[in-house]
């Protein structure tokens, strides 16, 4: 087990220092990073938190997924690495069904998504 914990369902409004001492009731908090858009700097809504050791993360994780903070259910799981987590493997369109063109992806042909971007193209 890891360290590294995954916050979600943040308030908007939460604070690094407001975390720290937050999962501090839990053991010694490592650091704590809310991650923010980078255009307009305002937080996403998750953090990530490392504990000092694997007992402390597993304390944190059975006092504080589910419970409330700032009206919000948190949810509060072992973060998992980069490459376990999904997200867009082999570059545009990715393994999520997303597809070519635009958010909706790939519906030049009114089938959806599938990540093929000649998928529906004209022939002229």
């Amino acid at each position: 087990m890891e360290t590294k914990l995954y916050v979600g369902n943040l308030s908007y409004d939460a604070t690094e220092q407001e975390l720290k001492d937050l999962f501090s009731q839990a053991g010694v908090v490592q650091s704590v990073a809310i991650i923010k858009d980078r255009e307009t700097g305002r937080s996403k809504g998750f953090a990530f938190i490392e504990m000092s050791t694997q007992a402390e993360a597993q304390a944190a994780i059975n006092r504080f997924n589910g419970q409330t903070h700032r009206d919000r259910a948190l949810s509060v799981k072992i973060a998992l690495p980069r490459e376990e987590r999904g997200g867009f493997a082999g570059g545009y369109g990715g393994n999520r069904g997303g597809g070519g063109y635009g958010r909706g992806g790939g519906n030049r042909d009114r089938r959806g998504g599938g990540g093929n971007r000649d998928r529906g193209r004209r022939p002229w």
